[in-house]
């Protein structure tokens, strides 16, 4: 053998691997065609970019890049949440001279950050995990009012909705797109109020950064349209950056007591809002048409009681109804959140049990069924959901 051959083994035993795929949240899908893998290389070159005042960051902000707060497209740190203020019914936000919707805490040299005004409604958001949102983003309309029921015709106690919303000219209508009185149904966000993931990402740069584009005009600071601070075809190499992040792979799945937990999660009604499986409709990316894939959501409204009522609201959800948050990649977040969980749309709990706890409303029955669990069976749920 020669030395250079024996060189090469010996680096192959002493050098660390990778992380597995399944053990990363970030990373491109499956399927992608030469073309669609660039437009994803330069989008996650776009969502990692630093933005200064010389790239028309504020005056005011939140974050200076996407990636700040989401980390490894993770879910949001608490020290990066975001607070939305001014709206508590569907009247209108009555704060929007003085702010609103969201609170830009952050200032360049030479302004003030945006301070709270007294007496508004407010939620503290934290940022999601941006996995898996083109498959989301390719489910039906039909799919989604198949699977509501907003007035519990099969008594369950489940009774969830699709967010009916106004939309922007410049959003694009996704294949079979359903129309009621004038509004279509949204999908993105803690409270669904974004109909897709331009819309999603436009509002995003405009009120988290301050940047102002084609889409979204309307300078937060000074409330006037200004020129465009980002190139739009920037704005779409983001886009078809987050449709084609990969979604997250379930490891550990053959574990018996994951297997056990599986199997607890569809039966104390937890599926009943977190679906298991959905399956996309059309989609001009092959790697997005008509697959079946398993998000553990139902990307409907729900009405989790009077503790998640905090005073405020937008879209089509009232104060206490809340978007099922996908369950994927529920065991990779913490990594994201400096090793510790902070759950919920809040970041209130620090447990998955305590997260499950705090669920009433609509989840009360799922609620009270994990707290009939055994301490064993408690554990294969948990050890379920970390394999997400």
């Amino acid at each position: 053998m020669s030395l250079l051959v024996l060189g090469m083994v010996s680096c192959e035993k002493v050098l660390p691997g990778g992380p597995v795929d399944n053990e990363l949240l970030d990373g491109p899908m499956s399927g992608l065609t030469i073309e669609q893998q660039n437009l994803f290389l330069k989008g996650d070159e776009a969502f990692g970019e630093i933005y200064t005042v010389e790239k028309g960051l504020g005056p005011t902000f939140v974050a200076t890049s996407c990636s700040s707060c989401h980390t490894g497209d993770g879910k949001g740190h608490p020290n990066k949440a975001l607070i939305r203020f001014g709206q508590s019914d569907h009247t209108g936000n009555q704060f929007l001279h003085l702010g609103g919707p969201q609170l830009q805490n952050r200032s360049i040299p030479g302004y003030a950050p945006e301070e709270l005004p007294a007496g508004a409604p407010q939620a503290k958001l934290l940022a999601p995990a941006t996995v898996g949102l083109g498959l989301l983003d390719a489910v039906s309309d039909e799919t989604l009012i198949a699977m509501s029921d907003p007035s519990d015709l099969n008594n369950d106690g489940v009774s969830g909705k699709v967010a009916w919303t106004e939309i922007p000219d410049y959003v694009q209508l996704r294949p079979g797109a359903i129309e009621n009185e004038g509004k279509y149904i949204s999908r993105f966000g803690k409270k669904a109020a974004a109909y897709n993931i331009l819309h999603q990402v436009s509002k995003a740069l405009n009120q988290d950064i301050g940047i102002t584009s084609v889409y979204e005009p309307i300078d937060p600071y000074s409330g006037m349209e200004i020129d465009p601070e980002i190139e739009t075809v920037k704005i779409h190499h983001l886009v078809s950056y987050l449709k084609t992040v990969k979604a997250p792979t379930q490891r550990d799945e053959n574990n018996p007591d994951v297997l056990a937990g599986e199997e607890l999660f569809n039966t104390i009604g937890c599926a009943n809002c977190h679906m298991p499986s959905l399956t996309t409709g059309y989609s001009p990316i092959a790697a997005l048409s008509e697959k079946t894939f398993h998000p553990y959501t139902d990307l409907l409204l729900h009405d989790l009681g009077p503790s998640f009522d905090d005073g405020y609201t937008e879209g089509a959800a009232e104060r206490s109804e809340w978007r099922t948050p996908p369950l994927w990649g529920l065991g990779l977040v913490k990594d994201a959140q400096g090793g510790d969980y902070y759950l919920l749309h809040d970041g209130r709990a620090h447990s998955i049990e305590e997260a499950i706890q705090s669920h009433g409303g609509e989840a009360e029955n799922a609620n009270s069924n994990f707290s009939s669990l055994s301490e064993e069976e408690k554990g294969q749920l948990i050890s379920f959901l970390e394999s997400l």
